[in-house]
């Protein structure tokens, strides 16, 4: 019932609003990320939350991330990138994020929440996370954040043409 109550959108500058509310920040702290994980399991809430962003994205122009965008909220999207890296990189990068962000979290809990995660929501039923058929798998273990951004936007370039050269 909430959630057919809320207003949810996304600004083109990536900001998520909820009721008003800036929650760009929040939907990034590890307990918010750990609580998507246990909403995903319940049907009616994912599909209610999967219409509601198909809706928000039908014009197109739209860069999200998740682990199931690809394959069940945006099948159809012109370019899909299944990004991944090592274990131990994601566990870092993730540790060095909460803590600039001033949480309190040790890089052992933040790996032993990541693999949880992790293996939840790659074995759910109902849209388990895998790479979708046609996206193009991007291992960033040994890239830093500018070569990230310069591989991801090859990809763009190389699937959408000079359309993507803005």
């Amino acid at each position: 019932e909430m959630i057919h109550e809320m207003d949810l959108d996304m600004l083109p500058d990536g900001r998520v609003i909820l009721d008003k509310e800036d929650i760009s920040e929040k939907i990034r702290e590890n307990e918010i990320s750990m609580g998507a994980s246990n909403v995903s399991k319940l049907e009616g809430c994912r599909k209610a939350l999967v219409e509601m962003q198909q809706k928000i994205c039908a014009n197109g122009g739209y860069i999200l991330d998740g682990r199931d965008i690809g394959t069940v909220i945006l099948p159809e999207a012109d370019v899909k990138i299944f990004l991944t890296a090592s274990e131990e990189c994601r566990a870092q990068r993730r540790y060095k994020e909460l803590i600039a962000r001033g949480q309190n979290v040790t890089l052992e809990d933040v790996l032993a929440e990541m693999n949880s995660r992790d293996n939840a929501d790659s074995s759910r039923e109902i849209a388990p996370t895998k790479a979708a058929d046609d996206a193009v798998l991007l291992d960033n273990s040994e890239l830093d954040f500018e070569q990230s951004v310069d591989a991801v936007i090859a990809i763009v370039r190389e699937k959408v043409g000079d359309e993507a050269n803005g």
